[in-house]
């Protein structure tokens, strides 16, 4: 396979609540798997996101509890940070868009579009509070929504039915600072986005997608852009964000829809500047042709990383647009959405400590809205973790390793290895493995667990259909190659499991630790399995004490979580 070049990002996190399931099967768990993926292939791989922390919301939630606006942010992104390491997403960098070095990348990307005729001032109407005499944009007016009628739509979206609010068409407007209804429409000038002036390159870049693209992804993209692109305001009056860098507009920022995804790249940057790298962030990555640069989200993010980067980069000539946006549908949990508001969520830190990071990552990535909704249901955690992994893989790990210590105390020998790599077992797990990589390879992730756990489930069956618990009474040499052979599959289910369960592969893998190296696990994780004959050429001693890898969840835990969402609501 010839070794290239991939630029992962995932959706920025917004610095202003916690992270919930919902988030981590939309962008996060995904990213994570493919990244693994990639670099378990041989594949020079950057892994990069980080948190958005500019924005009318963010202000708003600031001021309620009384914090500064720096302070606020910087709580949420520690916060997003810890989460993601006690989920095992493993970002290179996870930098803050608050940060100074993002700041000079934002101006950079300003002023390039702004001196080639894409930004430009506009007149525009807009609410204003004539109680507390605030500007009110986006999310700080809420109202009715003029689409669906929606009584609590934002001035920027409707949650509802997901229109993109032009907020004086609102009716029943309140101020969300002082909550006054004493509301007049205003003329302001804005700085804008000229998208429309990009709609013919734009096109003819998107079209190249027709084929690549999920069909949850490009059918809507380009329904919403055959016509034309919409010019789309991108200061703000406010007093939290990136000052605009032009003469006479004082007390007008950047909004968070432009500087957002240039996260993405500044992080980039400073990633390679702070790790010593001689890489230019630009034409080593973000401008080479030689790279695949694939942007994983959540549905609620496509308009933005589909239609407003990719036009903000190909306009401004800085960077290349995105090959893929494997975008994921929403998480639902027990059926319905999740919301902190009403108290349907759950505490995603408190999650991964009370059932660990194998199950919560195991089930999510089973249940991951590829291709439609999905949802959450604490039954079905349990009885996917007991009855599949638990079962399923750390039944035949526990048995497989513990029988085969308690026997060969002092080592299996060699010769018990010989012969697997030119069987038919090992051509169908080389074929089931070189599948799996295929489905990986095209974002199929919640079908290359499934192929996994297909392979453990085969290295169950060869197990237990050789008996060697009976083979051992009459021929001890015949046990001992079930058992090796068996082992083989054990120590293949520890490599491919890597870049979705890193947790449990590591616990596996230790067994395994003095006789195989990184380089002769990619080679099996390609499905190249002829490297086992080296691997076990002078036998195998298990010297660690070998352990349940994977408990089960017990019911009481379960009606824990059930009792105390019954009681949020």
């Amino acid at each position: 396979m010839q070794k290239k070049k991939f630029l992962i990002t995932a959706a920025l996190p917004y610095a202003n609540g916690p992270i919930h399931f919902g988030h981590m099967a939309g962008a996060y768990l995904a990213s994570d798997v493919y990244n693994r993926h990639r670099k378990l292939q041989g594949h020079k791989t950057l892994f990069i996101s980080g948190s958005d922390e500019h924005g009318v919301a963010i202000m708003l939630n600031a001021k309620k509890v009384g914090e500064d606006y720096q302070e606020y942010v910087n709580k949420w992104h520690k916060e997003h940070g810890e989460l993601f390491k006690d989920f095992g997403v493993d970002f290179d960098f996870f930098g803050q868009t608050s940060a100074e070095y993002h700041k000079e990348e934002v101006i950079k990307w300003f002023k390039n579009l702004h001196e080639k005729g894409y930004i430009e001032p506009k007149d525009s109407q807009q609410l204003y509070c004539n109680d507390c005499n605030n500007h009110l944009p986006d999310r700080f007016v809420e109202g009715t929504c003029y689409k669906c009628g929606y009584e609590n739509a934002r001035g920027d979206e409707c949650p509802n039915c997901g229109e993109f609010i032009d907020p004086v068409k609102l009716t029943k407007t309140v101020c969300k600072i002082c909550s006054s209804n004493n509301i007049s429409e205003v003329t302001v000038t804005q700085y804008y986005i000229c998208l429309s002036k990009y709609h013919t390159e734009y096109r003819k870049w998107l079209e190249t997608k027709s084929e690549s693209w999920r069909k949850t992804v490009y059918p809507y993209v380009d329904s919403l852009t055959k016509e034309s692109l919409h010019d789309r305001a991108i200061t703000r009056d406010i007093d939290w964000g990136i000052d605009v860098p032009l003469p006479n507009t004082e007390g007008k920022k950047l909004y968070v829809w432009f500087d957002a995804p240039i996260g993405y790249v500044s992080n980039t940057k400073k990633f390679l500047e702070d790790s010593g790298s001689k890489e230019d962030y630009l034409k080593d990555w973000w401008n080479n042709d030689e790279v695949e640069l694939t942007h994983f989200i959540g549905k609620d993010n496509i308009i933005f990383h589909t239609v407003i980067f990719p036009t903000m980069s190909l306009a401004s000539g800085i960077c290349h647009a995105a090959d893929q946006v494997p975008a994921n549908q929403f998480l639902n949990l027990e059926g319905k959405q999740f919301s902190k508001s009403t108290g349907h969520y759950v505490d995603a830190a408190k999650a991964v400590a009370k059932f660990g990071q194998n199950a919560l990552r195991y089930y999510l990535i089973s249940i991951l809205p590829e291709q439609t909704d999905s949802s959450f249901s604490w039954e079905q955690l349990q009885a996917k973790v007991n009855n599949e992994l638990a079962n399923n893989i750390g039944n035949f790990l526990n048995r497989c390793l513990k029988f085969t210590q308690k026997n060969w105390e002092e080592g299996m020998p060699a010769n018990y290895y010989q012969g697997f790599t030119g069987s038919e077992a090992a051509n169908k797990l080389s074929a089931d493995i070189k599948e799996l990589n295929e489905l990986v390879d095209g974002y199929s992730v919640k079908k290359g667990i499934e192929k996994v756990m297909f392979i453990g489930q085969s290295a169950n069956n060869f197990f237990s259909d050789n008996a060697p618990w009976a083979q051992i009474k009459v021929d001890k040499d015949l046990a001992g190659q079930t058992l090796a052979y068996s082992s083989i599959y054990a120590l293949c289910l520890g490599v491919i499991m890597k870049p979705f369960l890193p947790e449990l592969s590591a616990s596996i893998l230790s067994h395994y630790k003095n006789v195989v190296s990184y380089e002769q696990q990619m080679s099996i994780y390609s499905g190249d399995l002829s490297v086992i004959d080296e691997i076990f050429k002078n036998g195998h001693h298990l010297t660690e004490e070998v352990v349940a890898l994977v408990p089960k969840i017990e019911k009481e835990l379960i009606e824990e979580e059930l009792a105390e969402l019954e009681a949020k609501k």
